[in-house]
């Protein structure tokens, strides 16, 4: 269990200065997905009350500022690796709570506007930015945060300051 938390703690930070493209790409769209959840019932309190969530109004609101935050975090590349590894899982409780229902053309929320309505081509075709956000979020664990970060800048500061020690 060291190891794991070892591993979360100190992502690499030496990959490339291009990751932040990745970073911004994946950290804008949970940044205004979270804001969305608070400006559009629809979005927040609406979709986990349809969705049969327990207590909705504080899971939307939690789920939200979560991804606010780790939106944020994930722009300025900050705990991008524990950030990175939260989302995962947000989104494949996402996933799993919304498209099997789907699948099964039981979903409570309103089916697709064009065909396919139900099925695995109508999964397929709504899970395409879920897919899409958890394969970007997978990269950045593996990776890190690259060297635009504030995780390198802690990093290389923790370096010197230990070898000023010395």
């Amino acid at each position: 269990m060291k190891k794991l938390i070892n591993w979360l703690l100190n992502p690499p930070v030496t990959g490339e200065s291009t990751i932040i493209i990745i970073r911004l790409m994946a950290g804008t769209v949970f940044f205004w997905e979270g804001i969305l959840k608070f400006v559009y019932v629809n979005q927040g309190v609406g979709r986990f009350t349809k969705l049969g969530f327990a207590f909705p109004e504080t899971t939307a609101h939690i789920i939200a500022t979560g991804e606010i935050i780790g939106g944020l975090l994930l722009i300025f590349g900050l705990f991008t690796r524990i950030t990175a590894f939260y989302f995962i899982i947000q989104m494949t409780v996402a996933v799993l709570s919304t498209k099997i229902d789907l699948f099964l053309g039981t979903s409570p929320l309103p089916l697709p506007p064009a065909p396919p309505k139900m099925g695995i081509w109508a999964v397929l075709h709504e899970i395409r930015s879920d897919y899409a956000q958890i394969l970007t979020c997978l990269f950045l664990v593996i990776a890190g945060p690259g060297r635009r970060s504030l995780d390198f800048i802690i990093s290389t500061a923790k370096k010197l300051y230990s070898m000023d020690a010395k």
